[in-house]
């Protein structure tokens, strides 16, 4: 496939029907080769951006030229990738290195359904780099993805020679990958070279330079506001001198017609500076409020849960749970007390997902308790949670977008969509559930979609709260913080096994 040298993203529009304002103004950006970052906020439009340079969606005005040969890697994995079969069946040196290197069987295409999230994550990807693309977009490629398969994947994408575009929210993959970084989260996006921390060093600075510029634009201003009260003031003083003056006009004296001139000239000289004053004053705000200087929200917020009064939230035997191909899931007796902290580990395809969801129905915890979060959420799924959350009552909704803004997101931008964004949607139920005073809180892959400082609030927020928490994650940063106990999953030849901690 010819190769692209770069993709040229110039004057870009774009904004979603029915929403209050463009998503993109202008956006002027150039992909060389190699790989860059895009980072920002949820809802920022960084999945859009690819969606746009893949010509998935259509922009409202703008150009973009070099995506010939262009592969995207969508988030979602619910079907198999375009030539997924050919790939399985590819008789070349390439199919066989990276079904070998990521871990490809070739039963995966009838096993699709039954595979985890990770293990479809890889397929696709696998897919996208054996038809060596001249042009790679990928939505976080690590979504779902365990340590181990995590660097099999940076190694084969580091061999990729094309222009690769890449969402993520994982710190260490974007420093290890990229060499340049968008940010979308301002105004004015602005590229920067480097990975992740650097451009987030470089971005501070320039944060703080405008900052900087500001406080001093606003000082000008004010001291200008005073000249120009000051001269307003003279001015008015100088014409009533003027027309106590001109009552006098029919004194012939050529004192009085010296004294008048004088005070005219005071008068003229006073408006003349009033209105170069007034000038200057009109350029200093409208340079001001050209200074787009983002508002840094103080993200974090107090998870009100509460513990609950029963012995156990969880009190289950033995569990053999199928998970496909012959392959069973063992487990012990199964305790959760109220104030629990575990952690289920393993690598993907172990059947974390499946236990969980095993669980699910099995706890001791009302609905009205429990905040339960799936690893993925459909489309349907999310328009639907948006759809009742706009329906509530003004107070209740009020609550709820106070949750959500310490969550990191703008609640006026979230609720003038349509289809919000898979990280917004988990800040949504996140915000819905918290308002119940859980018992339990059991989310799967919790990190997944989420931006880096709401990430942090999560962790914040749950570290804080008094229920009890079962959490799947390969974020071990995460896990770290939060869990107490370890409920891992680990191979056996007789299938997996559930080994605690």
């Amino acid at each position: 496939m010819p190769r692209s040298q770069f993709v040229n993203v110039r004057s870009l529009g774009f904004q979603y029907p029915g929403s209050a304002a463009s998503l993109f103004e202008n956006l002027d950006v150039h992909f060389d080769s190699g790989f860059t970052g895009i980072v920002g906020a949820n809802g920022s439009g960084k999945s859009t951006l690819l969606q746009l340079i893949g010509g998935e969606l259509t922009a409202d005005f703008g150009q973009i030229t070099g995506t010939e040969g262009l592969i995207h890697c969508a988030q979602r994995t619910d079907l198999p990738p375009d030539r997924f079969a050919d790939f399985l069946d590819g008789l070349d040196g390439s199919a066989y290195r990276l079904r070998g290197r990521l871990g490809i069987e070739h039963d995966f295409l009838e096993r699709w359904q039954h595979l985890s999230h990770g293990e479809r994550k890889r397929a696709q990807i696998a897919t996208a780099l054996w038809q060596a693309p001249a042009v790679l977009t990928i939505d976080e490629p690590t979504n779902h993805i365990d340590t181990a398969a995590r660097s099999l994947l940076l190694d084969n994408l580091k061999r990729f020679r094309g222009v690769g575009i890449i969402v993520s929210h994982d710190r260490a993959l974007l420093d290890e990958l990229c060499n340049r970084t968008l940010w979308l989260d301002d105004a004015e996006p602005r590229l920067y070279l480097g990975g992740y921390s650097k451009a987030s060093k470089e971005k501070q600075l320039d944060h703080d330079a405008l900052m900087h510029e500001r406080g001093n634009l606003r000082r000008d201003q004010k001291r200008l506001e005073a000249e120009v009260s000051s001269r307003k003031s003279k001015a008015a003083s100088a014409n009533k001198q003027r027309s106590k003056a001109g009552v006098s006009f029919k004194d012939h004296d050529a004192k009085s017609k010296i004294d008048l001139a004088r005070v005219s000239g005071k008068d003229g000289q006073a408006g003349r500076l009033l209105k170069q004053m007034s000038g200057r004053k009109q350029q200093l705000d409208e340079k001001v409020d050209s200074l787009h200087v983002k508002k840094q929200r103080d993200v974090g917020i107090w998870l009100e849960g509460a513990t609950s009064k029963r012995n156990s939230l969880l009190d289950v035997g033995p569990l053999e749970l199928e998970l496909g191909e012959y392959r069973t899931l063992a487990t012990p007796n199964l305790i959760v007390p109220p104030n629990a902290r575990i952690a289920i580990t393993g690598a993907n395809g172990m059947g974390k997902s499946t236990l969980l969801a095993a669980l699910k129905g099995k706890l001791n915890v009302p609905d009205d308790h429990l905040i339960y979060m799936p690893q993925e959420i459909s489309m349907v799924q999310s328009q639907n949670i948006l759809v009742s959350i706009k329906a509530l009552p003004k107070q209740q909704l009020g609550q709820l977008m106070t949750i959500v803004s310490c969550l990191g997101s703008d609640p006026k931008n979230l609720l003038s969509t349509s289809l919000p964004s898979p990280g917004e949607v988990r800040k949504l139920m996140l915000a819905l559930g918290i308002a119940r005073r859980p018992w339990l809180i059991v989310m799967d892959e919790p990190t997944n979609h989420l931006d880096l400082p709401s990430i942090e609030a999560l962790e914040q927020a749950l570290e804080s709260c008094p229920c009890g928490l079962i959490l799947v994650s390969h974020d071990e940063s995460f896990l770290s913080k939060l869990a107490t106990t370890y409920w891992h999953l680990s191979e056996t030849a007789a299938g997996s096994v559930l080994i605690v901690s």
